[in-house]
């Protein structure tokens, strides 16, 4: 299902839930991240997407238990360009507690992505999923500022440059509803 939503900065925006089909894609536009975005998103130097992570981050995806969306944003001639990719996977040993990842394309960063990406994220997050333990970059403030938003957060450093992030999340239905995602309106199952 596809859902409609405006970004903060007022740019119409489209996401729907990560295929099989997207790998390709998945590949193709971390090529065009930055190096810094690259190591923000796994938190060392990985230059190009291997297809043993592509079998991890795209194959592995079941809508249950890892969850992951696309978001496109829509010019005035109707036609989407990639803008971001978020996903949640619980912990196989602990189901109350999940990962999360934001990927925004470097065009797009300051604009709203990551958040309307993470609260769409939230809204169909894994059954049973009250906390997200996940690591982040000391040096990627805006991600750190991001998970904030999100409820009554702990910060330790784990290890050199990497921040272990707690944030407790509200019961489903009750997430805050960031001014980006105001005009959310589901779409159907149809792709741009």
């Amino acid at each position: 299902m596809a859902t409609e939503l405006r970004l903060r900065d007022g740019s119409l925006a489209m996401t729907w839930a990560l295929l099989p089909t997207d790998r390709e894609g998945v590949r193709a536009e971390y090529e065009h991240l930055s190096p810094e975005s690259q190591r923000h998103r796994f938190l060392t130097p990985v230059p190009h997407l291997s297809d043993t992570l592509l079998d991890r981050l795209v194959d592995d995806v079941d809508g249950v238990d890892h969850v992951a969306l696309v978001l496109f944003v829509i010019d005035g001639d109707h036609v989407g360009h990639p803008a971001g990719l978020a996903r949640i996977i619980r912990y196989s040993d602990d189901p109350t507690a999940a990962d999360v990842a934001v990927t925004v394309t470097d065009a797009y960063q300051g604009r709203g992505v990551a958040s309307a990406l993470l609260a769409e994220l939230l809204r169909q997050r894994p059954d049973g999923v009250e906390r997200l333990v996940t690591e982040v970059a000391a040096d990627n403030p805006a991600s750190l500022a991001m998970l904030r938003r999100l409820g009554p957060t702990t910060v330790t450093r784990d290890g050199g440059n990497l921040l272990r992030v707690t944030v407790e999340l509200p019961p489903p239905g009750t997430e805050p509803v960031d001014s980006a995602q105001s005009d959310r309106t589901p779409r159907g199952s149809t792709r741009s």
